[in-house]
């Protein structure tokens, strides 16, 4: 199986338990994840040799978060030890028509405050077949998009494929910062994932084609895909479509264009939802994991889906999910039946 490296921020998630509210709750639940550490765990499930790039405090907070990924087959090798902290955030699990609420607590993390000396890029990607980054990386602080920076430079020097999940993060910065810092990068990125709100956050990328909001029209997003391609030279271009009919019921389904035949993968209806966090990373996962073993883009695509239809049924950040169990879904096996 492939070495896949991941660049980011692995957080402490604090949340009540079951659908408490936080002005209600008198404890939390301590749940290790983050964009790029949860599509790490995805890889090493499926059996490849996925590293996690990062940096984490000493102390036992930081050794905490570092076990989480151990525990699931992650070798953190290249996770550096210093800072003072680990990025914490808060997540309320909202249900029917009360969405789900995020507060972060994550300003000068270890990650946020790392310098370039703390990693020898060109080791960590010697030997490597894929590179993923998100938006959120180089969102986090100028240390950490100078960071992702010479970690694609590095990636892009030992022929590595670098696959991006565009991830604009309201809350961590503005469309014109993300822009600015974002734009650059595409030169290094073969695969891009994002949906067409996040094109025009993160790459000030508006389509000529109409994309209603909400709206999963398939024609409008080949417009959109072909635009980017030849914008900033993908080889593939792919996003996710989320309907969401409530916190706890939502359509599911994803396209990708390779240059030559548009894809639209079939459309799965998750209720009820039980976490949607990390479902983006689990389809990032499984679109890794599809494009390096599977034949055609179609069959890569509907791993990807399948894995991250079934993120949603599972707690916590990371997708606990086999490659078995994500074919079997793929090839219709949805009923939920027990396995005996």
């Amino acid at each position: 199986m492939a070495k896949i490296v991941t660049l980011g921020e692995i957080m402490l998630r604090l949340s009540p338990e079951g659908n408490y509210r936080f002005v209600e709750t008198d404890s939390f639940k301590i749940i290790p994840g983050g964009g790029e550490a949860n599509v790490a765990v995805s890889c090493a499930n499926y059996g490849h040799d996925a590293y996690f790039v990062s940096k984490l405090p000493k102390h036992e907070i930081g050794q905490i978060a570092l076990n989480a990924l151990r525990r699931y087959g992650v070798n953190t090798e290249y996770i550096t030890r210093g800072g003072n902290r680990v990025g914490l955030y808060y997540c309320e699990t909202g249900a029917s028509m009360r969405p789900s609420k995020v507060i972060y607590d994550r300003a000068n993390s270890s990650i946020a405050e790392a310098s370039p000396a703390d990693f020898d890029f060109d080791k960590i990607m010697e030997g490597a077949q894929w590179f993923h980054w998100s938006g959120i990386t180089p969102a986090i602080s100028d240390k950490a998009a100078e960071l992702t920076k010479l970690a694609c430079e590095a990636a892009k020097r030992h022929n590595v494929t670098v696959s991006v999940d565009l991830n604009f993060r309201k809350k961590l910065w503005t469309s014109e910062k993300a822009i600015s810092i974002m734009r650059p990068l595409m030169k290094y990125v073969d695969v891009c994932i994002g949906n067409e709100e996040d094109a025009e956050l993160c790459l000030g990328f508006k389509p000529d084609a109409d994309v209603e909001g909400g709206s999963t029209d398939a024609e409008g997003y080949k417009g959109i895909f072909q635009a980017m391609m030849k914008e900033f030279g993908f080889k593939y271009v792919v996003s996710t479509l989320r309907e969401s009919y409530s916190a706890t019921y939502n359509g599911w389904k994803a396209m990708i264009y390779d240059g030559k035949e548009f894809y639209q993968s079939k459309r799965y209806e998750i209720n009820p939802i039980i976490d949607r966090v990390g479902g983006g990373d689990s389809f990032s996962g499984g679109l890794i994991h599809g494009l390096l073993t599977k034949k055609t883009q179609g069959e890569a695509l509907e791993f990807a889906v399948a894995a991250s239809a079934l993120k949603h049924t599972v707690p916590g950040d990371f997708n606990l999910v086999s490659v078995e169990e994500v074919e079997a879904l793929a090839g219709g096996a949805a009923n939920g039946r027990v396995q005996r």
